[in-house]
């Protein structure tokens, strides 16, 4: 079965000084850093996701800004996909799927940023289209949230939304239990 890496929204904005830091980003970053130099040591396809926001009264991610790029950490190099995209599910209104089919991917690796968001929804859409995913839970970075008069720790929302994808949408496992797969 052909793999793929597929990186979501691994972007500035999401790191220290950016408009929405992520608890973790950092480290998040550095994971999702070796899981690309083992892709490319295999000559698997990388694909970086990329989003670019244009919904009124964004804050983050909007066009045109250094927040928008794509993190040095794991900076596309010459020849690989980068995929533009305006909504959570990086499959919706994108050129993901085609790509994925023509190359015969059957299994994405899934690394990036939101957990509770962009890797979720993009998940369960992956899944939900046939392919096998592994998500390498130390590669991803979210933020707290709040619901009801309470706060949710940023720990306690990734935690609970990889539990929720762990089995029917993906097998969560650590980038090291990832990069040792055949």
């Amino acid at each position: 079965m052909n793999q793929a890496l597929l990186l979501i929204d691994i972007q500035n904005d999401y790191f220290p000084g950016g408009a929405m830091e992520l608890v973790g980003s950092e480290q998040a970053g550095r994971r999702a850093a070796t899981l690309l130099a083992r892709f490319r040591e295999r000559g698997l396809p990388v694909v970086h996701v990329q989003h670019v926001s244009t919904r009124p009264g964004a804050t983050f991610f909007l066009p045109d800004t250094p927040g928008a790029q794509i993190h040095e950490c794991v900076a596309p190099v010459d020849g690989e996909t980068v995929v533009r995209k305006h909504y959570p599910n990086s499959f919706r209104e994108t050129s993901l799927l085609e790509h994925l089919r023509r190359l015969q991917v059957g299994q994405l690796v899934v690394a990036g940023m939101m957990t509770h968001m962009c890797v979720d929804s993009t998940t369960r859409a992956a899944a939900d289209l046939g392919f096998q995913c592994l998500l390498a839970h130390d590669a991803c970075a979210t933020r707290a949230l709040a619901f009801g008069g309470a706060t949710i720790p940023a720990e306690q929302v990734h935690t609970a939304f990889l539990a929720a994808l762990n089995g029917l949408f993906a097998r969560v496992l650590s980038v090291d239990e990832a990069c040792a797969l055949p």
